[in-house]
């Protein structure tokens, strides 16, 4: 039930100690400010490291052929062992656990991709339609992207980057059903991508053409730079790399036991061990940001415990007139309760809009940092931050409020 008198009370004791109570609940506000702050830098962290791998999708595994460095059946280390399509066909058929799968190409050499009497240099790759289920950042901007049917019938189309379609094409034309010379051959683009990602911007610079196509054009003998699948529903990603790894180690003669004949990206992998990083380091800026609130707090347990020595008369006069040790206690933990509330909302407050302050200035300013974006505040961790800091608050108040509870009213009046 709400109690006017005891609020009069508590506002009447803070009004004749102002200085203390401010020391005191800037304490407090400084702590929860300082928590929020380190928690909004530590994501900010977080999200521009994991934006920087994002331009995949977190189970995607990319396989490059190395070298050998064991020899195996009478064959040398240090061979090379280039991929065939059909080590490919393999792979999707014969390994469970694959979403998607897709081979890369990549065209060498000195050429030039030209729009009627425009041109420049841009990288061309051939790829399959799943391609673009893995590169996960990689969205339409106009048109469509490669497809099925497009690599089925070696049809002679592309897709291109909208940093190739800025460059290349004159103001004002549409690059959708327009055709570019890449080696004397003439590819119509059926349609441009961008990157959502910062850091895909060079990717931006590529143009995509059928992976059928491209073999039969430019690369007779058929072979493969690379590949990658994503790991599909259930399966773990460790594991499905292991099994195309066997698969293929088996395939090109390769010994078992022969780690550096692959270079393997595992997205997953690679992911899961940069979450455990941060979750250590958000453990250790909540121990940090704990220990400045925990300094905070003892300031508040300090003042009602000075609170407590400057009422001691009035409590043996209130427990001398009836008053109960429940109300005792409930007046003081009300006073810790409050300060401690209202300087916490304040660095909450305060932490959340500093926060909001530095994104503005960082989309104002136009600001690419690499490692480094979007600094934020878990709702719930805020929440939760807040929680510990009102129940903090209440301990901190209930030892001074027992010891003001068990006070006797004949040793409370003789108190000087």
């Amino acid at each position: 039930m709400f109690d006017l008198d005891k609020w009069q009370e508590i506002f009447q004791t803070i009004a004749k100690n102002k200085v203390r109570t401010f020391a005191t609940a800037f304490g407090v506000f400084w702590g929860i400010l300082m928590l929020i702050l380190l928690l909004g830098a530590g994501q900010g962290l977080q999200n521009g490291v994991q934006q920087s791998m994002l331009l995949d999708a977190i189970n995607s595994i990319w396989v490059i052929p190395a070298r050998t460095s064991i020899s195996y059946e009478g064959m040398p280390a240090g061979r090379q062992h280039p991929f065939q399509e059909e080590d490919l066909e393999s792979v999707f058929t014969e390994v469970s656990g694959i979403e998607f799968m897709s081979p890369e190409n990549w065209l060498m050499g000195n050429y030039i991709v030209k729009y009627k009497n425009r041109g420049s240099a841009f990288g061309v790759y051939g790829t399959k339609s799943d391609y673009f289920d893995i590169k996960v950042t990689m969205k339409i901007q106009s048109g469509r992207s490669l497809n099925l049917l497009d690599d089925r019938e070696k049809r002679k189309v592309c897709y291109i980057g909208n940093r190739v379609a800025e460059s290349i094409f004159p103001e004002g034309v549409d690059p959708v059903g327009e055709y570019l010379d890449i080696k004397g051959s003439m590819f119509r683009v059926v349609g441009v991508f961008k990157f959502e990602a910062s850091n895909g911007m060079d990717q931006a610079q590529r143009i995509y053409v059928p992976f059928s196509t491209y073999q039969q054009i430019f690369n007779p003998d058929k072979s493969v730079s690379l590949f990658a699948v994503t790991t599909a529903p259930g399966t773990m990603g460790k594991q499905l790399e292991g099994d195309i790894l066997e698969l293929l180690k088996i395939r090109q003669s390769i010994h078992p036991d022969d780690d550096q004949a692959f270079w393997v990206h595992n997205q997953e992998e690679n992911f899961r061990q940069v979450q455990n990083l941060f979750n250590g380091i958000k453990a250790f800026i909540w121990l940090v940001g704990i220990g400045t609130l925990t300094a905070g707090i003892v300031g508040v347990s300090n003042i009602m415990i000075i609170v407590v020595k400057e009422r001691t008369k009035e409590i043996g006069i209130r427990k001398a007139m009836g008053a109960t040790p429940n109300s005792i206690v409930g007046l003081i933990l009300q006073e810790s309760i409050f300060i401690t509330a209202v300087a916490g909302y304040f660095g909450l407050f305060m932490g959340v809009v500093l926060l909001e302050s530095v994104n503005y200035a960082l989309e104002a300013m136009g600001a690419d940092l690499d490692f480094f974006t979007r600094p934020e505040v878990n709702f719930r961790a805020a929440i939760t931050s807040l929680i510990i800091l009102v129940v903090s608050g209440a301990l901190a108040g209930l030892f001074p409020a027992l010891r003001a509870a068990h006070i006797k009213p004949v040793d409370a009046l003789k108190d000087e």
